[in-house]
């Protein structure tokens, strides 16, 4: 469903091994994710598809196989390298938002900027446009308890892109939402994501969610397989 331009590989996973005691979740998975691109990566629960997205985030580390970003590997970084890039290449959007309810919904949206030593007044400027973008901009002042689902999921998206990261990561982003709500969240986070050329790792396995991405890799047994176009 995508019309962006696509651009170059930015994150390349290869030959992805990963167990966790006698349980193998990832044999031998691949996956390549291209800026300007959604992949959708598909699979029945427990297939090893956050898994997938785990590793190549850098969340955890595989137990064989490489992970390329821009031409570094991920595996070979520190944890304080792989902490900085999450957050400032990577952006995130998980099922349940986990925005910090104690903050208002702008500063979860500023937070990522803050943490990064930007100055107040200028990273909520920042976070004022990107809730301006994803059509929360009236929720600013209120807290995440204090705003529907899918408001607080488009605050989330825009937390995920406030630092123009080259790779988003939506771990099933609409699974506690509406239909609704659901298809506008995927509509604002493909747009926006495309308007700034990252790349997105959609984890679904809801084909409605699927239909707004440019290519399908399926997760099964651990390994991967791409849908073949229609």
């Amino acid at each position: 469903m995508g019309t962006g331009i696509m651009g170059d590989v930015v994150l390349r996973g290869q030959g992805l091994r990963k167990s966790f005691g006698l349980t193998h979740a990832l044999e031998d998975a691949s996956l390549d994710v291209v800026s300007g691109e959604v992949v959708a990566v598909m699979g029945p629960s427990g297939s090893g598809k956050s898994t997938l997205l785990h590793c190549m985030a850098g969340i955890i580390t595989p137990d064989a196989g490489s992970i390329a970003y821009k031409d570094k590997d991920l595996a070979k970084m520190a944890d304080g390298e792989r902490s900085a890039l999450r957050r400032t290449e990577f952006g995130f959007v998980f099922q349940f938002g986990q925005l910090v309810p104690e903050l208002t919904c702008l500063e979860n949206v500023a937070l990522p900027l803050r943490l990064g030593r930007t100055a107040r007044k200028e990273a909520e400027r920042q976070a004022t446009r990107w809730l301006e973008r994803l059509e929360v901009a009236d929720v600013a002042d209120k807290r995440p308890g204090e705003v529907s689902g899918g408001q607080g999921q488009r605050v989330a998206v825009a937390r995920a892109l406030v630092t123009s990261p080259s790779v988003v990561f939506a771990d099933e982003p609409t699974g506690a939402l509406d239909s609704l709500n659901g298809e506008l969240v995927m509509r604002l986070l493909v747009d926006a994501a495309k308007e700034t050329g990252a790349g997105v790792v959609l984890v679904t396995h809801e084909a409605r969610v699927a239909a707004y991405s440019d290519r399908e890799v399926v997760v099964r047994d651990g390994r991967t397989r791409q849908l073949e176009p229609a």
